[in-house]
């Protein structure tokens, strides 16, 4: 229970994947931005095996790989944010839908898997997070592999669940943007917050 308790506060705090999943909830629907939700989870898994392992060792003694992914991660997320500032704003429509419904069917959900996954996989010190995090909770002397799958699967579970109501938050507010003007302080507000991330991630130190 206590496991639950720090990975609900930590899951639930917004961060990039959290900021990814609601923007792509208002700009493409609750349902099809589960695609991003489902791709940003992959990656937490991905993250979680990589550090049991050992790579998140690898990195807390390695200054210079940590460095080259933090650069790579943080780089990233500032070229979302240039796109999403860059962004044209989608005209009004004159239909029942209005332009939010209208502007939901225009990425596969291959890409907002992949832009999900990227997102979530951006950050190195994820790695380290999740090496320092699970030896709590694992009983030492007792078979560690069932532990760690427990462990992980219920992140995933506790991880799609409040990422989904980030995308029903973004789908849930869509109406309010019916003007190009509106669309267009979202998509500078989101940029500059994607940026800012990026910033911090490649400013930041382990």
């Amino acid at each position: 229970m206590t496991y639950v308790g720090v990975i609900t506060a930590l899951i639930s705090f917004p961060g990039p994947v959290a900021l990814l999943c609601t923007t792509h909830g208002l700009r493409f629907g609750r349902q099809r931005a589960l695609a991003t939700v489902l791709g940003g989870t992959l990656a937490s898994l991905v993250m979680m095996l990589l550090s049991a392992l050992g790579l998140g060792a690898v990195l807390a003694t390695s200054e210079t790989a940590f460095l080259v992914l933090k650069l790579v991660g943080g780089a990233y997320l500032i070229f979302l944010g240039v796109q999403a500032w860059r962004a044209q704003p989608q005209s009004p429509a004159r239909g029942p839908q209005g332009p939010a419904a209208e502007c939901r069917h225009h990425a596969p959900v291959t890409r907002l898997f992949r832009h999900g996954f990227t997102v979530g996989i951006s950050n190195p010190k994820d790695l380290l997070f999740f090496a320092a995090l699970f030896p709590n909770f694992v009983t030492v002397g007792e078979p560690q592999a069932m532990q760690f799958v427990v462990l992980a699967l219920t992140w995933l579970v506790i991880d799609i669940t409040l990422m989904s109501i980030y995308t029903a938050m973004g789908s849930g507010v869509g109406r309010w943007f019916d003007r190009p003007g509106r669309v267009r302080a979202f998509n500078r507000a989101t940029g500059g917050l994607f940026m800012a991330a990026g910033g911090t991630l490649v400013t930041t130190s382990r």
